[in-house]
Parts: C-alpha cells; sequence; structure tokens
C-alpha cells in the first residue's frame, strides 16, 4: 500500500470515529444542529471511501485500454465528493427546517458540547495532515477530501456556538439558524470544489509560476539545439504532463539530439514531480523564428 492510500485508509477510521462520536453529542442533548453535525460526517466517511478507491485506482499502472494512465480518476472522485457536499447542505437546511417547526430545550448540553468539541479536534487534526500531504504529493483526492474535511470543522464550529447559545441564552430557535448558515458555507464550498475538479478534467495548463519554471528548466538545459517551441501542459492528477518541439541543427546526429533530450527530461523531472515528458525533435527548417530563441 503506497504512502496516498495509507492516507486515503487512514480518513475512512477518522471520519468512522468522528462519526460515533458526534452521534453521541446528539443522543445526549436532542440538538437538531448537533444531529445535522452527525449528518454531515455519515457522508465524510462515504467521501472518504470514495477517496480511498480513486487513489488506489489512479495508482495503477498504464495499460492497453488507459495508456496514459489512471490519474484522472482522482478528479472524477473529488466530483463525487463536491455533490455529497451539496447533499449534506441540503439534509441539514431540511433538518434545520424542522428545528424552526419543533423547538424543543436541549438535554445534557454541556456534555454535548464536550463530546462535538472533542470530535472537531480530530477532524482539524486530521484535515491539516490531509491538506499538506495533498499539496505535496498533488493528490486531488486527499486534498478533496481535505477540504471536505474543513467543512466539517467549520460546520461543527458554527453548531457548537449556536448550542452553547441556546444553552445560555434560552432562545431554541438558534440551533436550526446556525445550522442553516453553516448550510449555505457548505454549499459555496461544494461548487468551488467541483468547478477545481472540472478543471482538471478539461487539462487546464500548469498555473503560470509553475510554467515559467518549465520554460527555464528548458531553456537553460536546450544548449546545442536552436529554439524550442509549442510548449503544452497539464495535470492529470498527480503526474503532469509536459511537450514540447525542439528545434536541432540539421549536423546534429540522432544519438546526439537523444542525448540532449534526455538532460532536458531529467532536469525536469528532477523539479518537478511525476512528470511526463514527450520531446517531438524536429530540424532547423522547421524553426519558427529565425536565429532561435530558448523557449516559447
Amino acid at each position: 500500500m503506497n504512502r496516498t492510500l495509507k492516507l486515503a485508509a487512514g480518513s475512512i477510521a477518522v471520519g468512522c470515529i468522528v462519526l460515533l462520536l458526534k452521534y453521541v453529542a446528539y443522543l445526549v442533548t436532542g440538538s437538531v444542529a448537533l444531529y445535522s453535525d452527525a449528518l454531515e460526517s455519515t457522508l465524510n466517511v462515504a467521501t472518504a471511501i470514495a477517496a480511498f478507491t480513486a487513489v488506489r485506482i489512479s495508482a495503477a499502472p498504464a495499460d492497453a485500454n488507459h495508456p496514459y494512465g489512471h490519474h484522472k480518476v482522482e478528479y472524477l472522485s473529488a466530483i463525487v465528493e463536491g455533490v455529497l457536499i451539496v447533499v449534506a447542505a441540503l439534509l441539514i437546511f431540511y433538518a434545520a427546517y424542522e428545528g424552526f417547526s419543533r423547538a424543543k430545550p436541549l438535554d445534557a448540553p454541556l456534555l454535548g458540547l464536550l463530546i462535538n468539541a472533542g470530535a472537531s479536534a480530530v477532524n482539524a487534526v486530521w484535515c491539516v495532515i490531509l491538506g499538506r500531504y495533498g499539496r505535496k504529493w498533488r493528490s486531488p483526492a486527499l486534498l478533496a477530501d481535505a477540504q471536505h474535511l474543513w467543512t466539517d470543522v467549520v460546520t461543527s464550529g458554527g453548531v457548537l456556538v449556536g448550542v452553547a447559545l441556546v444553552w445560555f441564552t434560552g432562545y431554541l430557535l438558534l440551533d436550526p439558524l446556525v445550522a442553516a448558515l453553516v448550510a449555505i458555507n457548505i454549499l459555496w464550498t461544494g461548487w468551488r470544489l467541483m468547478r477545481e475538479s472540472v478543471g482538471g478534467l478539461m487539462d487546464e495548463a500548469l498555473p503560470e509560476p509553475t510554467l515559467a519554471k518549465v520554460r527555464n528548466i528548458i531553456s537553460s538545459h536546450a544548449g546545442g539545439a536552436l529554439e524550442a517551441h509549442d510548449l503544452r501542459t497539464r495535470h492529470a492528477g498527480r503526474a503532469t504532463f509536459i511537450d514540447f518541439h525542439l528545434v536541432v541543427p540539421g549536423s546534429m546526429t540522432v544519438s546526439e539530439s537523444h542525448d540532449l533530450c534526455d538532460r532536458i527530461e531529467a532536469a525536469l523531472k528532477a523539479e518537478i514531480d511525476d512528470a511526463m515528458i514527450s520531446i517531438h525533435v524536429e530540424p532547423e527548417e522547421k524553426a519558427k523564428h529565425p536565429g532561435g530563441v530558448p523557449i516559447v
């Protein structure tokens, strides 16, 4: 089991623990807001399972039917998680509506708050871990899972405030009101997550700072070539695809041009993790800029 898969599996275990704690908090208090929080955590477990499945599939090597690998399955997982976040928000809205219709005093609010706070602390720590390694390993599934957990932390924070205010003020309608407000924030998060995942599926180019880095690496290690042009880049999960045309002098042998390409590839892979590079070598009459330019 690789490192990303281990973290995805850990999310399932953490999700189950947090779900249990939050459901106990709801049983102790009878709070509709705590019930909504537990409901959202149920979806956390479902999305953790989706992330685990996506990471496992994406780690499979390329095959005859998928010659470029299975990296994009992580984007599909992220879209599923975004949809589930929206579903969670809608279910919370419904629970809030029920709370407005049948408001009732809370049972043992202090104990419920402490249990829910403990569950939120577990989520917050795991969210930081997933986010850190998701960015480091460029895993959309782990980042989506971290984003989902962060919405759960925000939800729990709002719920804790709402339940505490109900306890101190006796104003029962604050319980469902805070839950409804947090659901609005969850809807925004779900939309943003799906938008980012669709960008990955549509083969968006690398961010400009990374693109500038790629250009600089090619320019610095393309000694002997006349120019490089038609640079194209895209992300697919953890993989970064880079391809361009390299114009070389007509006097350069095939072996020499091959060694030049190897040198450029090695430099790119040293700076960019999981880089998949394709270089098309062309003769000097194919140059687009007479006199040559390093990279365009």
